[in-house]
C-alpha cells in the first residue's frame, strides 16, 4: 500500500488520471490525499467530485476556498465566479448528495501513521498543532451542523487578521477558515495578509513573509502538506511540502508518493 498526495485539482480530472496511471495507483490498496480545491476553473469539476467520492475511505480531502465557495453559491449565499465551471454540479441529479459529502470533509487532516498533516493553505504561524486541531474541529462541527448556512453566509471577509485566544463566534471561525484555506503571506508579526498572491521572490512583496517562514513558539512536529499557492511551484523544505504547481494555469499537476518521496508530474493545458 502506498500513500499519494496531490495538489489542487480544480476540475482538471483528466490530468489527475494521467498521474494516477503513471504511479500505478491502485484504489483498492493505495491512499490518495488531496489538498482541496477539487472544483472551480477546470472542465470536469462535477466528475472530479464523483470520482473522489467514489474512492471512499481510500481518499482523504481537505476543504479549499473554492470548495467552500461552491457550497455557499449552491445555497444562494454567494455568486458563482465568472471563470468557475461549476454549473454542471448545480444542475446534476446527484448535486445534493455530492454537496452534502463535500460539506462533511475536514479543514485539517492528519495521517494516522505517517508524520504529516494536511491543510489547503497551511497552518497559521501563531498556532501550534493542538490549537490548529481544536479550531479546525470547531469550524467543521459548525459546517456539518444545522448552522452551516449561517457559517457559509458569514465566512467572507479578511478580518480578523491576528489570532487571539479571546476570539469567539464568527470572528474566530473566519480567522480559522482564512488561515486554513486562504493564507499565503503574513506580516512579520504574524498578521495574515489576504491580498498578495505573488512569489516570495518578487520584490513587490515588501516585508511580507510566507506563512511557513515565520518562527513558531512551538514546532508543529509534523510536515505540513498544502496546496493553494501556485506561485510557489512546489516549494518543499524540512517542514512543508507545497503541491499546487498551477495545473489550472497551464503549468503542471504534481503527485507525491510519501513513502519514497517520488514525484510524478504532468503538463496541463491552461483552463483559467
Amino acid at each position: 500500500m502506498a500513500t499519494y498526495l496531490v495538489g489542487d485539482i480544480q476540475g482538471c480530472l483528466d490530468d489527475l488520471y494521467v498521474l494516477l496511471e503513471q504511479a500505478n495507483f491502485n484504489p483498492q490498496y493505495d491512499e490518495l490525499w488531496l489538498t482541496g480545491d477539487l472544483v472551480a476553473r477546470g472542465p470536469k469539476s462535477l466528475e472530479t467530485l464523483r470520482f473522489v467520492k467514489s474512492l471512499g475511505k481510500q481518499a482523504t480531502v481537505v476543504l479549499g476556498n473554492h470548495d467552500l465557495h461552491l457550497l455557499a453559491a449552491a445555497h444562494g449565499l454567494a455568486k458563482v465566479k465568472k471563470r468557475d465551471q461549476v454549473q454542471p454540479i448545480l444542475d446534476a441529479p446527484d448535486r445534493d448528495e455530492l454537496l452534502d459529502w463535500l460539506r462533511h470533509q475536514p479543514l485539517l487532516a492528519e495521517h494516522p501513521e505517517h508524520p504529516f498533516v494536511m491543510a489547503h493553505a497551511g497552518i497559521s504561524p501563531q498556532w501550534d498543532l493542538a490549537i490548529a486541531r481544536r479550531e479546525a474541529r470547531e469550524v467543521e462541527h459548525c459546517l456539518q451542523s444545522r448552522d452551516f448556512l449561517w457559517l457559509l453566509e458569514n465566512m467572507y471577509g479578511d478580518g480578523p487578521d491576528f489570532w487571539q485566544p479571546e476570539l469567539s463566534g464568527i470572528s474566530k471561525y473566519r480567522y480559522t477558515i482564512n488561515a486554513l484555506t486562504r493564507m499565503r503571506f503574513c506580516h512579520p508579526d504574524g498578521r495574515l495578509d489576504m491580498a498578495c498572491k505573488l512569489s516570495p521572490d518578487d520584490p513587490a512583496t515588501g516585508d511580507l513573509k510566507p506563512w511557513f517562514s515565520l518562527p513558531r513558539q512551538k514546532p508543529l512536529g509534523k510536515t505540513v502538506i498544502f496546496g493553494h499557492w501556485a506561485a510557489l511551484m512546489g516549494h518543499q523544505d524540512q517542514q512543508v511540502v507545497g503541491l499546487d504547481t498551477g495545473c489550472v494555469w497551464g503549468n503542471s499537476m504534481t503527485l507525491l508518493r510519501w513513502e519514497d518521496s517520488a514525484r510524478f508530474e504532468t503538463a496541463c493545458p491552461a483552463y483559467a
